[in-house]
């Protein structure tokens, strides 16, 4: 949605109504309004309104009148979407009770305190729900933050998190405490959200493009996809690979799989960089879990 021609954009986007995908992710972020502006301009042209989720990145200038912020940065993404309100916003830093200072354009993470205090993140979202510009909210877990997550929970005023849940970092999606360690710790807070009615979103379910056959056979990235930073997720990566090779999957596909797995797993949301990437997962839907032989080896492998 930043990088491909409109032409591209635009059969990749009805191609994905077509399967059925009705649930659409943007940010200001992504591409510095281009995302948005994209995907409204297609989904005006396809004559479509799926459930249309966006963010508010929060930043050192802003801190002064974080409620102002808020509401700003969502009136101008539904400027650029051409639409009345978003089905859901999200808060696109992490809480934290003791953040990193914010550099100049981070938005890791952001005081708890910052959320909830006078003029917080609490008071922009309010006024945006009584204008009638968003229907829910929702904000992004960084990992090591599960107690500031939780706190945030007990609000009453969040409807969905976004959160990692991988195969090379399940922590999110495990009942604490666990015997499985990994990091970032994602302590657990897919079943607390469940606890509260929330629904949970799961981003970089590929984790970051390396649980990918090409990746891990040194082919070639997509010229659309974003650069990635050598490391050493690529070792564990091949330990979970059996999933796929024993399934007939490809590793990608068994990725999702896993993901879709978990009961309180609302949607998985990926990023594609072609229409045969979007079709290969789409295949996923409804093969229903791996079987409980398979389940044991792969938390054997993690224990590891």
């Amino acid at each position: 949605m930043v990088r491909g021609n409109h032409t591209e954009q635009q059969r990749v986007v009805a191609r994905a109504v077509e399967l059925g995908i009705n649930y659409f992710d943007t940010a200001p972020d992504y591409g510095n309004g281009v995302a948005e502006a994209n995907l409204g301009r297609i989904l005006r042209d396809l004559g479509q309104r799926p459930v249309i989720n966006s963010k508010v990145e929060i930043r050192q200038d802003n801190l002064d009148d974080i409620a102002g912020h808020v509401v700003r940065s969502c009136e101008a993404s539904l400027k650029r979407l051409a639409i009345d309100h978003l089905d859901i916003l999200q808060i696109h830093n992490g809480p934290a009770t003791t953040p990193p200072t914010l550099e100049a354009g981070s938005y890791w993470a952001l005081a708890l305190k910052d959320f909830l205090r006078t003029d917080g993140v609490m008071e922009g979202l309010h006024r945006l729900r009584a204008a009638g510009k968003i229907n829910y909210a929702g904000f992004i877990c960084r990992g090591g933050d599960g107690d500031e997550v939780r706190e945030l929970l007990k609000t009453g005023q969040f409807h969905l998190i976004n959160v990692p849940y991988t195969l090379i970092n399940p922590t999110a999606g495990l009942v604490r405490p666990s015997n499985v360690t990994a990091q970032p710790d994602y302590g657990g807070v897919i079943n607390d959200a469940a606890k509260h009615g929330m629904g949970c979103a799961i981003f970089s379910p590929l984790a970051g493009g390396y649980l990918t056959d090409d990746h891990l056979d040194g082919t070639a990235s997509h010229p659309l996809a974003r650069p990635r930073d050598p490391s050493g997720i690529i070792e564990r990566a091949k330990l979970v690979r059996f999933l796929a090779d024993e399934n007939d999957l490809t590793l990608a596909q068994a990725a999702y799989r896993f993901i879709l797995m978990h009961e309180h797993v609302t949607t998985a949301v990926g990023g594609f960089s072609s229409q045969e990437q979007m079709e290969e997962i789409v295949r996923v839907s409804g093969m229903g879990p791996f079987s409980a032989a398979e389940m044991a080896k792969l938390q054997t492998v993690w224990r590891a």
